[in-house]
């Protein structure tokens, strides 16, 4: 496939963010002597100097990742999000330390730690905790002002010829996609929807969706970005003779994709069906588990707490953007229907594999989505890993997944993925099934 680098010539509702807590303040002090840009030194940044709309970048393998940010100046104290087309991403605090600042993400164990240069630019670095304890990092700037979000295209630079976008003079509508990586190829359903230059959409995968994609769709290319604190994507694609695309995919400092793309036939489904992907070991329908809370206290599926109860098994982790979209349904309806016999539990698989970070970061989880159900920790992120301390499982294809059990303790159905409400009418048709799934496990019989 063709690699697709474009160059350039020389863009809703406010979430609440918590306030800096006395850890984050130290790691901003401590980090002054250690940061990339130097020491903290000259005049200070106040907070009136940050408050506005800043054009925001990270520098991808593939190129610029830019979103907006935006930075308020509440009674609270400062307070950040990044806007990705309908969606405020909030950062959990700001803190500044001379020309220092620092935006932290706190559930997703990401900072972006910059300076203030010339009034104007903040220089940095966005930095996140990975898998396996490795750390995703890309530097990070931003340019005061509300610029577009991806700038015109340089059409003779780009490599673009003249009428290359006539094949698809449009990017609207629904796409068969293909990824293709060192592992193999996954189908998509991309959903694009078009006014002007300007286009939002998304990808629904088989273990998720790629949720709130923004960007631009002229003379034939197509350039999306999203971040969120956790998610850091950029993808470029190019119109075909054919009506095709043909483009790339990056994700944080080192994943790499390629991706092709065609319209989808009216009708025509390329997803598996989310219900039918994940199965049991056993014939009786069964499903164990036993792992320890927050507390250190042993939890099982046999506990008296969940006798005569449906109980709804949520395999997920605190790092996992469509976990976090999932988990405020989960505790809603936790709430809403406990009194009628619903019980629900999060299993965690986390990143480190160390105790007492997960058991922060699941906390972190918990207060974020005013969760009352019990959370516990199960193992590390790896799906190979997670599947085996479930042997009741035929496999762990996706974070998160859902398992409903019934009164009678059997296994009713399951249910990989989630499409969030980046995805639009098939984020309220699925919460629709998984609400009825509750509705119909707490009438039925035993």
């Amino acid at each position: 496939m063709l690699a697709f680098v474009l160059s350039f010539s020389k863009s809703p509702r406010r979430a609440g963010i918590s306030s800096l807590g006395q850890g984050l303040r130290q790691i901003a002090v401590a980090s002054c002597a250690v940061l990339l840009l130097g020491a903290c030194g000259g005049e200070a940044v106040a907070p009136a100097d940050l408050v506005g709309t800043w054009r925001a970048v990270l520098a991808s393998p593939g190129g610029e990742l830019p979103f907006p940010l935006l930075i308020d100046d509440t009674s609270g104290g400062l307070r950040a999000v990044a806007v990705n087309g309908g969606e405020e991403a909030p950062f959990t605090a700001v803190a500044l330390d001379g020309r220092r600042v620092v935006l932290a993400i706190d559930w997703y164990d990401a900072t972006i730690e910059a300076e203030l240069v010339d009034g104007d630019r903040l220089e940095g670095r966005w930095t996140r905790a990975s898998a396996g304890g490795t750390t995703s990092s890309l530097p990070f700037t931003a340019t005061r002002g509300s610029a577009p979000r991806f700038l015109p295209l340089d059409a003779p630079e780009a490599g673009l010829e003249p009428g290359a976008g006539e094949a698809v003079p449009k990017i609207d509508g629904a796409w068969a996609v293909e990824f293709t990586d060192e592992d193999g190829t996954e189908v998509a359903r991309g959903e694009m929807r078009q006014q002007g230059n300007e286009v939002r959409g998304t990808f629904l995968t088989p273990t998720g969706d790629y949720r709130f994609l923004a960007g631009t769709y002229e003379r034939g290319a197509l350039r999306l970005s999203t971040f969120d604190g956790s998610h850091a994507f950029l993808f470029h694609a190019r119109a075909q003779p054919d009506g095709s695309l043909v483009g790339d995919f990056w994700s944080r400092d080192t994943y790499h994709a390629t991706w092709t793309a065609r319209r989808l036939a009216d009708g025509e489904e390329i997803l598996p069906d989310a219900w039918q992907q994940v199965g049991l070991t056993n014939d009786a329908g069964r499903f164990t588990f036993e792992f320890p809370d927050l507390d250190g206290r042993r939890v099982s599926l046999d506990d008296p707490a969940f006798d005569d109860k449906v109980v709804l098994v949520n395999l997920f982790g605190s790092w996992c953007p469509n976990c976090n979209d999932e988990a405020p349904l989960l505790a809603a309806w936790h709430r809403r229907y406990r009194d009628q016999g619903l019980e629900v539990v999060g299993l965690a698989y986390e990143f480190s594999g160390d105790p007492e970070r997960d058991r922060q970061q699941v906390e972190r989880f918990a207060e974020r989505h005013a969760i009352s159900y019990p959370l516990l920790l199960a193992g590390t992120s790896d799906k190979t890993e997670a599947a085996a301390t479930l042997p009741d499982l035929d496999k762990v294809l996706a974070y998160p997944t859902t398992i409903f059990v019934g009164r009678d303790g059997r296994v009713h159905r399951i249910h990989s993925g989630f499409a969030g409400p980046g995805t639009g009418r098939h984020h309220a048709e699925l919460v629709e099934e998984l609400e009825s799934t509750i509705r119909e496990l707490l009438a039925a019989p035993v």
